[in-house]
């Protein structure tokens, strides 16, 4: 239970409660993704945009597979470096393309 003092400190202003990047705990806060593959090798995930995911402030990711539709499943890695050795880098033929929501991207082409 909050005290009356602490109940007057919080603002429920939607600008005041959106993420940010902690100050002390970690460099950066959470920063969001989608993962192209402009081709399948294996036949399985299928080409186009086949996951969304997140990475958050201590480096941990977790991603959401967009298939099989409607649901997919979801993994969660220790590092996104994992993630990508794992998904990204263990399959060069796929031409992959990962977008953060800043627009920032790698091509990982296969080169």
């Amino acid at each position: 239970m909050m005290s009356e003092e602490t109940e007057k400190e919080l603002s429920t202003e939607p600008e005041d409660l959106k993420p940010k990047r902690p100050s002390m705990r970690a460099p950066e806060g959470i920063r969001t993704f989608t993962v192209c593959r402009q081709v399948d090798e294996t036949g399985i995930s299928g080409e186009g945009v086949v996951i969304e995911g997140a990475t958050f402030a201590t480096g941990h990711t977790v991603i959401h597979w967009l298939t099989p539709a409607p649901r997919g499943s979801i993994a969660f890695f220790d590092a996104y470096d994992d993630f990508i050795k794992i998904h990204v880098k263990s399959h060069p033929t796929n031409k992959t393309i990962i977008t953060f929501e800043d627009g920032e991207q790698t091509i990982y082409d296969g080169g």
